[in-house]
């Protein structure tokens, strides 16, 4: 679904200038693009075409999308705060299989392994292509070339965006709620499925022409809190199940066990304190991976012996990022979704514990958001080249196998660190030039490897600050050499063909690089 025309945006990438049918504005660089127009909106509804009783619950699924007026072609959401425990994203689309509906546009928020199904529903037509960061099965698949369309992969701000912006239209929003009542009110917070927040729903519900709530606690008006809001929601369903919330852990939720790894963290703990990061009254986010969470035990114990507050930490949360509340160490937990459920029983307890959204942590068409608050984000990646480029997308057999998340919004924190192994399964992490481009260098301020420290030059005021320290503080030519030298050589390019299978939008909703389909 490119017209192979293709273009070379700001960052030096060739990219298709039409997907999925839509022209496209290319990368021109951060900050460069300024949008223009009104936001997007959904159509005018009355009140005297919803019941007057408040209740809008019809007997199933299949009612609901027959009454939103499913077509083939439509554009179908969901959201992917269950994540690998979501059972709603799959019934949806299998349901409008069984109503006979074709050439569908998928639009999660994410998918996960759960979601393998969805490749059955392509290769029968009724999905046509996805846009939505794919991790796992999804991702090879479209990798392969098998997709009839061609994969759009934004952030979580830039999913808002491209909501908000009109860039992507939602038919028929379908949300998975863990709570609910009768009107449409609902939350993630609360119930036997409880996941957290509903954040990543909210566009939908805002924007989209048709909204469907499903879920299996059904609760007396009024749900408290209402995370969605029931006037925003045409049809409720009740199911016996939305998912299995067991699965909704992220990544290892563990602290690491690797010395290698171990020792990352406790660096880029000891270079928050150094650099003068770890103040009180500041701020840092970290995510659900072992060495984020170790990086959070070390700082928490140099937190303790310094004396210092967080006045506020952003989640993704964990147990960790609890602990810290719970002991005092912060004032509130800024949290976009749950990464296990020490942290789904705090969001539903604790009011310093705060559900927020894609638009106010991240969404980059609004009047500022959370991010660049941030003081700190300790993030990862596949691969960092020597210009401090960034992919977290694809391997380095150019397969995609992750999405976005929030990664690319997290850029924009007042310093942005990669905390990466030097060498995974005996493949180097840093190396000349990534596969993909999902972050730039100028937004990428420091490295961290087991082998040492890498800053950007850029950051003379971050150099400045270690200067002087223990830090094992090396340029990060030299720790990719030593790296190639311990391995035998630099990693074999990507076996790749010329034909673009999807692309990587940036937070702006301009296209930043292309995913090529792999040979074979």
């Amino acid at each position: 679904m490119s017209d192979g025309k293709l273009v070379k945006n700001a960052a030096g990438r060739p990219v298709p200038t039409l997907v999925n049918g839509k022209e496209q504005v290319p990368y021109l660089g951060v900050g460069a693009y300024q949008p223009t127009g009104a936001k997007a909106a959904p159509p005018i509804r009355s009140c005297k075409d919803y019941p007057p009783d408040g209740d809008k619950r019809v007997p199933d699924l299949r009612t609901a999308l027959e009454k939103c007026g499913l077509r083939s072609g439509m554009t179908i959401s969901s959201h992917h705060h269950l994540r690998n425990g979501d059972k709603v994203g799959l019934l949806a689309l299998r349901t409008a299989a069984e109503m006979g509906a074709k050439d569908l546009m998928w639009l999660p928020s994410a998918s996960f392994p759960c979601h393998e199904p969805v490749i059955e529903l392509m290769e029968q037509g009724v999905v046509h292509h996805i846009e939505g960061s794919m991790n796992g099965p999804l991702g090879r698949y479209t990798s392969e070339g098998k997709m009839r369309g061609m994969g759009v992969l934004r952030s979580h701000g830039g999913r808002y965006q491209a909501i908000q912006d009109g860039d992507v239209h939602i038919d028929i929003a379908v949300i998975a709620a863990p709570s609910a009542d009768p009107f449409g009110n609902a939350n993630g917070s609360h119930g036997p499925s409880a996941c957290g927040s509903l954040g990543f729903a909210l566009a939908d519900s805002i924007y989209a022409d048709h909204v469907i709530v499903v879920t299996d606690n059904l609760v007396p008006f009024p749900c408290i809190p209402w995370q969605i809001q029931g006037n925003n929601v045409d049809y409720v369903v009740e199911v016996e199940s939305i998912g299995d919330p067991s699965k909704i852990v992220s990544g290892t939720t563990q602290i690491t066990r690797s010395p290698d790894r171990l020792l990352i963290a406790e660096y880029v703990a000891r270079f928050v304190r150094e650099a003068g990061i770890m103040r009180d009254g500041f701020s840092f986010q970290a995510g659900a991976g072992g060495i984020a969470l170790a990086f959070v035990q070390f700082l928490k114990e140099m937190m303790k012996e310094a004396g210092v507050k967080a006045r506020f930490v952003r989640g993704g949360s964990t147990q960790y990022l609890v602990d810290l509340l719970n002991e005092g160490l912060t004032d509130y937990i800024l949290d976009g979704q749950t990464f296990d459920l020490a942290a789904v029983a705090s969001i539903a307890s604790n009011p310093r514990h705060v559900a927020t959204s894609p638009f106010t942590s991240y969404n980059y068409h609004g009047k500022g958001n959370f991010a660049s608050l941030v003081d700190a984000v300790v993030l990862g990646a596949t691969e960092v080249d020597v210009g401090f480029n960034a992919n977290v997308n694809t391997h380095s057999d150019g397969i995609l196998l992750h999405g976005i998340g929030g990664w690319q919004n997290c850029l924009f924190s007042r310093c942005t660190i990669l905390a990466v192994p030097a060498v995974r399964d005996r493949v180097p992490v840093l190396v000349d030039e990534v596969t993909t481009i999902t972050g730039t260098g100028e937004l990428i301020d420091v490295v961290v490897t087991e082998r040492g420290i890498a800053i950007n030059p850029r950051r003379t005021d971050l150099l400045e600050a270690v200067k002087g320290s223990n830090l094992p503080i090396r340029p990060m030519e030299a720790i990719k050499e030593e790296v190639e030298g311990i391995i035998g050589g630099k990693p074999e390019p990507p076996r790749l063909t010329d034909r673009p299978v999807a692309v990587i939008k940036w937070v702006d909703g301009t296209v930043l690089d292309s995913v090529w389909q792999v040979e074979g």
